[in-house]
């Protein structure tokens, strides 16, 4: 690329945004463009956040988020509940206190249960899908998210028979080479695509995304990541920067970086105008305001903890999580009035993606 004065790189910048939200695609010297600079980047944010009104308006949907295990028998280098991190005190939750959260999230007006826990085998298929269908009959109304890591696509379908209807799965990286940097033999970039690919055909609403500024990321990385997101055309995209955590191989590589996570958020509204995008707690964690920027870049969903408050802390991915003291009503008073703060509308139904087979 040659080089720009000032005036000319402000245009071309400029030209890269239009480009990209009237195509919806843009190549990858333009995408390395706009992931590169430092501070925020008020026209893109702007961007962003117009396309996603013109898509869900100034609507922000609320998830209960339910922390129900950090036993894992994976151990992923950057994650505190390894299955080798013997600091950790472990902790699952059974049936009937699962069933308690969720019964407190209602009242709280929470219309959508996310069940989050590590890979852990003592959640058998018999076990999770009792689970799932005790929520699915007490909670009709209610929308069932699980985030239960990699399994087999007969495990899936049951679950999906059960009445959960969406899923979550981080694909973490789309490179095979930086995949195999950030887990240990035994786990495969193309393991977790098929489990993707598997859930997709099912039938769920799919959640992908990743770590910004992982160990070893490269802006290269991320390219692939937006481009293998384009194969798959999620239905929600989660991402946020890297978080190191201090009983874990790469405690001492630095955090990622904020700035870099909202471009890329707001490049990924651009490209998926239809997701549902969180604006995650780990934003909130690196930054007082992380989640405020966060939506003002394009996300329209927060995921408040639903979790018992005495086990929040013990699921610890990374050190310093914020809102591990609080109280549900707590967390959902906080948030809807940070939402608020930001401009948007919280809002509580179930909130499935907008169709986008035109995609």
């Amino acid at each position: 690329m040659k080089n720009y004065g000032a005036d000319e790189m402000n245009e071309y910048k400029s030209d890269l945004i239009r480009t990209l939200m009237n195509t919806r695609d843009l190549d990858d010297a333009g995408l390395l463009q706009l992931l590169a600079g430092e501070g925020p980047d008020a026209e893109l944010f702007t961007a962003a956040d117009q396309v996603r009104k013109s898509w869900y308006g100034d609507a922000v949907y609320l998830r209960g988020l339910i922390e129900f295990t950090n036993y894992c028998r994976n151990d992923c280098y950057y994650c505190g509940i390894r299955r080798s991190n013997r600091k950790i005190e472990r902790y699952r939750l059974d049936r009937e206190t699962i069933l308690a959260c969720c019964r407190e999230g209602y009242q709280l007006g929470y219309r959508t249960f996310v069940l989050q826990g590590g890979e852990d085998p003592h959640y058998t298929d018999d076990v999770l899908c009792d689970i799932v269908s005790a929520i699915h009959k007490e909670f009709p109304d209610c929308a069932v998210t699980l985030s239960v890591g990699e399994r087999s696509r007969e495990s899936y379908q049951r679950l999906f028979d059960a009445g959960a209807r969406r899923y979550l799965l981080r694909h973490e990286a789309a490179s095979e080479e930086l995949y195999g940097k950030l887990h240990p033999a035994g786990m495969s970039c193309a393991g977790r695509k098929r489990c993707l690919r598997d859930l997709k055909e099912i039938g769920f609403q799919v959640g992908a995304g990743l770590m910004v500024g992982a160990p070893g990321q490269t802006p290269q990385h991320l390219i692939e990541d937006i481009r293998f997101l384009q194969e798959l055309k999620p239905d929600m995209i989660g991402i946020g920067p890297y978080l190191r955590h201090a009983d874990t191989p790469f405690r001492d590589c630095p955090d990622g970086s904020m700035e870099v996570t909202l471009r890329l958020l707001a490049i990924l509204r651009l490209l998926f105008p239809y997701a549902l995008i969180p604006s995650t707690t780990a934003l909130g964690t690196i930054d007082p305001q992380g989640r405020e920027l966060g939506l003002r870049a394009g996300a329209n969903v927060v995921m408040p903890n639903l979790s018992p408050r005495e086990n929040r802390a013990q699921y610890s991915l990374y050190d310093n999580k914020i809102c591990t003291g609080e109280e549900s009503a707590q967390c959902r008073s906080c948030l809807e009035m940070r939402v608020l703060s930001a401009g948007y509308r919280l809002v509580t139904d179930v909130g499935d993606v907008k169709e986008h087979t035109c995609f």
